[in-house]
């Protein structure tokens, strides 16, 4: 499966790139006032899920455009493009997600960021890599030596209960705080120690599938805000572990 998975990772990231080459002319829509749906990101998840259809008929799929379909102990969840802002602005980036779940559990996930050439792969209980190099997270142990990431997916959303209290309680105890765009590559690169630290709020299971696994085969850690490990929590933080209950700390105060 590891070896479909790539071919397919690769081959999407290839479409995106084509797309790319003619943002101006880029069909876009709307799924709400700021959130964006391009015809990239159709693409990209038609031919995804066609490969895996006809590999494995069999197989249940969670797409971010498609939804839902099949019933089965192995799922593929998708996110075809993370980062559709950055993509339609011509930013570099932006991700193709895929992880593979069975029986509830993420056994295998890849991150591909095309314009930046780095394709981030993890198997359970076999460690994670960067274009098939072992990567590890830091071994940063003070927040105040962190630069961590965040993003604002809460603030697309129009919710009432957003990032931004959490970003002036986290952001002078820190270096420096970054916003990439992309869940998947925000938690790949604490996965390969370019980022401490990572939290975010109103992410769905397609944003993080595959970054968590990467990210905790690499010997970091993912919790939601009060530090429970079960399942894919909609608020998330990654970190390199060393740092995690200091940043927990300072989450729960500004909650």
């Amino acid at each position: 499966m590891k070896e479909f998975l790539y071919d397919i990772i690769k081959q999407a990231g290839s479409i995106s790139l084509d797309f790319r080459t003619r943002l101006a002319s880029l069909e876009i829509t709307k799924k709400t006032d700021k959130d964006l749906v391009s015809a990239a990101d159709l693409a990209v998840e038609a031919y995804l899920v066609k490969q895996i259809g006809a590999r494995f008929p069999d197989h249940a799929i969670l797409g971010e455009e498609c939804g839902a379909c099949g019933d089965s102990e192995y799922r593929w969840i998708i996110d075809p493009i993370d980062g559709t802002t950055s993509f339609v602005h011509g930013q570099p980036f932006y991700s193709i997600s895929i992880a593979l779940e069975r029986n509830g559990e993420i056994v295998m996930g890849a991150v591909n960021a095309p314009v930046l050439e780095e394709l981030f792969f993890a198997q359970r209980g076999q460690g994670a890599v960067c274009n098939d190099k072992p990567i590890g997270v830091s071994q940063c142990d003070k927040l105040v030596d962190s630069v961590l990431g965040t993003g604002f997916a809460c603030l697309r959303a129009d919710l009432e209960h957003n990032n931004l209290p959490y970003f002036n309680a986290v952001a002078p105890h820190t270096r420096g705080i970054r916003r990439y765009g992309s869940v998947a590559i925000d938690l790949s690169y604490v996965a390969c120690a370019r980022l401490d630290g990572f939290w975010e709020l109103a992410l769905h299971s397609y944003d993080i599938a595959a970054g968590q696994l990467i990210l905790e085969e690499a010997g970091g850690r993912v919790t939601d805000f009060s530090g429970k490990a079960q399942g894919v929590p909609e608020e998330l933080v990654g970190t390199n572990s060393l740092i995690h209950e200091q940043l927990l700390g300072l989450l729960a105060e500004a909650k």
